[in-house]
């Protein structure tokens, strides 16, 4: 971090700005947006100044002198002459006074970011003065994103902090109040333009919500097959407010990373051999913390209704009065694979698309074979790793021809990722002796000859 970020009280302060033209108008509108009491020295002065702030600021009308630099919590060195603004820069920072001078950063004490007002939420981009332009741009993009509406709403809560915090002592329950209020209708309320329902809802959220705050919730979220960038915003909205997360395996460190520093992370993970913890045990666990009060997030790598063993994880709690909801997730048939370059369908190679799981049993894999034959199909295959022989085999056994192009993804989207492509015929020979780790997908059909072409990700770019 080149500059430390710092909001800085100006409302009834002296500011001093350095000249009178179109830069010096910008700043002169920023500053008294904020407040300030702005004297400006410059010989003349821009008449859009005065047209604009005549009445608000004091204009001297000379040039800087020495004795000027005294008296101000901030000054601004916005003149066309390179000395005068080195020698203000000198001046008030042997004095400790925060300085910024146009354009030039190298004389600056402190920098003017690029700003989205919503007051009293006040959004500062910077790239320390590098790229002004680029933070600009960002900048328009945010605003698109944060909504007039939203200042608002911050203003209606800030005149209830202290009355929530005498009804609500506890901590916890109050951060749960307040995101109701920001992540539901009341938020919507405010975006749409409705302030008085808005204000309205508010306040009744406030005075009679503590009896609904004792309960929890559980989101069983579905967090895509690695990379943080699949998520939905759901998603990442549900994960930031949870109290607890549980996790498995398949739930990359970058996913996790995203929730709360004060949340607890408890790992459920279950290897091909080894269940650290049996689903049964999961279900109740789930269920306990909801009833504990907590905001429960259940992480499950790619979507948790597929192969994700999802529903069953909610059917102990629909016998309850435990709220839950459900994210998709990104699965990973379609994340992987999309990575890898493979299309799934295609005009010329395949028109139909079926997801099956490896996963052996006692020994063997028990699939529909012959339906997984039929010709211009994809045949994504979860948690094949160990029973690849097999699958190949009984493939080959019931029909597809040997040259049936086939990939293995190892750790797909992730800066991981490996892909192995062959044959059916050669490719478990090829993987014999590599050292490949789970999570992996195989892909089977025409498709994967697509590779090559369209292979377009670099993990380790």
């Amino acid at each position: 971090m080149e500059n430390y970020p710092i909001f800085i009280n100006l409302q009834d302060q002296p500011c001093l700005v350095v000249g009178a033209g179109t830069v010096a108008l910008r700043k002169i509108r920023l500053q008294l947006q904020a407040g300030a009491k702005i004297t400006v020295i410059a010989p003349t002065i821009d008449p859009q100044i005065l047209e604009e702030f005549g009445d608000h600021i004091t204009h001297l009308a000379r040039v800087f002198e020495t004795q000027d630099i005294t008296g101000y919590r901030l000054i601004t060195a916005a003149t066309n002459d390179p000395e005068v603004n080195a020698k203000i820069s000198t001046l008030a920072m042997a004095a400790n006074v925060p300085v910024n001078v146009v354009d030039q950063p190298e004389l600056c004490s402190f920098i003017t970011p690029a700003i989205i007002d919503r007051s009293p939420i006040t959004i500062a981009i910077s790239t320390g003065g590098a790229a002004p332009v680029l933070a600009k741009h960002l900048r328009a993009q945010i605003e698109a994103l944060v909504s007039p509406g939203l200042g608002k709403l911050a203003q209606q809560m800030r005149l209830l902090r202290n009355r929530v915090a005498e009804l609500i002592p506890q901590e916890t329950l109050r951060r749960r109040l307040w995101e109701g209020a920001v992540n539901g209708p009341i938020r919507d309320h405010f975006e749409a333009g409705r302030d008085q329902l808005g204000i309205d809802t508010l306040n009744e959220l406030v005075e009679h919500g503590k009896t609904k705050l004792g309960s929890g919730s559980v989101s069983l979220v579905g967090a895509g097959p690695g990379d943080p960038d699949l998520l939905t915003f759901k998603a990442l909205r549900l994960i930031q407010q949870a109290d607890v997360v549980l996790h498995d395996r398949l739930v990359s460190d970058e996913v996790l990373n995203l929730s709360r520093r004060d949340a607890d992370r408890i790992y459920v993970g279950k290897r091909r051999t080894d269940h650290a913890v049996p689903q049964g045990e999961i279900n109740e666990l789930i269920l306990s913390l909801a009833q504990e009060g907590k905001n429960v997030v259940r992480l499950k790598g790619g979507d948790p209704f597929i192969f994700g063993r999802g529903g069953e994880e909610l059917e102990l709690l629909s016998e309850t009065d435990i709220p839950f909801q459900i994210v998709p997730g990104v699965t990973a048939a379609s994340g992987c694979a999309t990575y890898a370059g493979i299309p799934l369908t295609h005009r010329d190679h395949a028109q139909s698309c079926v997801f099956v799981t490896g996963h052996l049993k006692n020994g063997t894999v028990n699939l529909d074979w012959q339906g997984l034959t039929v010709p211009h199909q994809t045949v994504v295959i979860y948690m094949g790793l160990v029973g690849l022989p097999i699958i190949c085999a009984q493939l080959m056994k019931h029909g597809m021809p040997n040259s049936t192009p086939i990939a293995l993804i190892e750790r797909g989207t992730t800066k991981n990722q490996r892909v192995f492509t062959g044959t059916l015929a050669c490719l478990p020979q090829a993987l014999a002796n590599k050292e490949i780790h789970a999570p992996t997908l195989i892909v089977v059909g025409s498709v994967v000859s697509l590779h090559e072409k369209l292979a377009w990700f670099d993990g380790a770019s």
